[in-house]
C-alpha cells in the first residue's frame, strides 16, 4: 500500500482543446472529461452566460450535441468532443484530475497522484507534450484527505472561494478582509468572487437544512 499522495497543478498552453480556444476572456470551469469507448469524450463545464462563448462553442465542428442550461446568470454545458486533450495523456499515466479551468487559450489542471513514482510517470508524459508545466506539488496529509463521498456538493471554484474567504478573515467579526481583498487573492473579479461565494453558501445551507 502506498501512503503518500501528492496534490499537483499543471499549467497548459497550446493544447488545442476546444474549451481553451473558445474561452477567450471568460473562465470555463470543467469536470474531468469522460473518455468513451467510441473515442468521444463527454465534456461537462460551466461558465458565465455569455452569448459569444455559446456561439464559439456551437460553431466548433469538433464538438457535437452541445446542450446549454441557464442557471442564475451562468450556463451549464454538456457535449461530446472528438478533439484529443492532453489531460487524457496525464490521466493514463496516473494523474487523478479533479478540476480543470480554461481561460485565454490556456488551461490549469488540478488533481492528485499517488506517490513519487507515479508523479515521475506523469511528468515524463507531460514532458512529451509542448506547453505543459508543473506549477505546484505538495503532499496531501491525512487530515486533509476527506473521502469523496463525504465532501459537500460544491464546485472546485466555489470551494476555493469559501476557503479563501475563511483564510482572509472575511467571515470574522469584525471583518478582517472585504470581498475585493479576497477576489484579489483568487485573481478574479469581485463580482465573480461574490457569485461563487453565494452559490457555495446556498449549496451548503440547502444540504445542511435538507
Amino acid at each position: 500500500m502506498i501512503e503518500e499522495c501528492l496534490v499537483v497543478e499543471f499549467a497548459v498552453t497550446g493544447d488545442g482543446c476546444p474549451l481553451a480556444e473558445a474561452a477567450g476572456g471568460v473562465t470555463i470551469d470543467a469536470r474531468p472529461p469522460q473518455l468513451r469507448d467510441d473515442g468521444y469524450a463527454l465534456l461537462q463545464f460551466s461558465a458565465p452566460d455569455d452569448p459569444a462563448l455559446a456561439s464559439r462553442l456551437d460553431g466548433d465542428d469538433r464538438l457535437r450535441y452541445l446542450h446549454r442550461a441557464r442557471v442564475e446568470g451562468r450556463a451549464n454545458f454538456r457535449c461530446l468532443s472528438k478533439a484529443p486533450c492532453v489531460v487524457h495523456d496525464l490521466v493514463s499515466e496516473g494523474f487523478a484530475a479533479e478540476s480543470l479551468t480554461y481561460r485565454d487559450g490556456s488551461a490549469r489542471f488540478t488533481g492528485a497522484v499517488v506517490g513519487h513514482e507515479v508523479l515521475r510517470g506523469v511528468m515524463d508524459r507531460a514532458g512529451e507534450t509542448v506547453g505543459v508545466d508543473l506549477e505546484r506539488v505538495s503532499p496531501l496529509g491525512a487530515d486533509g484527505d476527506v473521502p469523496v463521498a463525504q465532501r459537500w456538493d460544491l464546485t472546485p471554484p466555489q470551494e476555493a472561494a469559501l476557503r479563501a474567504a475563511v483564510a482572509a478573515g472575511y467571515f470574522a467579526v469584525p471583518r478582517e478582509a472585504d470581498a475585493a481583498d479576497v477576489a484579489e487573492d483568487l485573481e478574479i473579479s469581485k463580482s465573480a468572487f461574490l457569485e461563487r461565494l453565494r452559490r457555495a453558501q446556498r449549496g451548503l445551507f440547502e444540504q445542511l437544512l435538507a
